[in-house]
């Protein structure tokens, strides 16, 4: 019951399992390991709005690095038969859990290093 009152853990672990399902999906799938090499990184893309203010940077960050989005591919994907996107939306997921699992969250419009996980050292 310790392990309750950790949020902290209890989001990584959570990070941990979307992460190991998705990419278990992904294999399952018989999709391209190049495809995911070439795009596990791209979100992190959104960065690049922290060269213009904190602000924009924290908004862009926040929009990629949600599962709101990818999720919406996955369903257009899923009802409309196109392998492609499910294949990206699950690349897209795997790159959040994987920033989560190592303790980067969403952005707070103070700092890069304020996220709504911790404060990364």
């Amino acid at each position: 019951m310790a392990l309750l009152k950790q949020p902290l853990i209890l989001l990584r672990l959570e990070a941990a399992v979307v992460l190991s399902a998705t990419v278990w999906g992904y294999a399952h799938m018989h999709f391209s390991w190049i495809l995911f090499a070439a795009l596990f990184f791209v979100p992190d893309l959104s960065m690049l709005g922290y060269t213009i203010n904190v602000g924009l940077g924290a908004s862009l960050y926040n929009l990629v690095h949600n599962y709101v989005l990818p999720a919406l591919v996955l369903a257009y994907g899923l009802t409309r038969g196109g392998s492609l996107p499910v294949a990206i939306a699950a690349i897209w997921i795997a790159h959040i859990a994987f920033d989560r699992l190592l303790g980067y969250g969403l952005k707070y419009p103070t700092h890069f290093k304020d996220t709504h996980m911790q404060r990364v050292a």
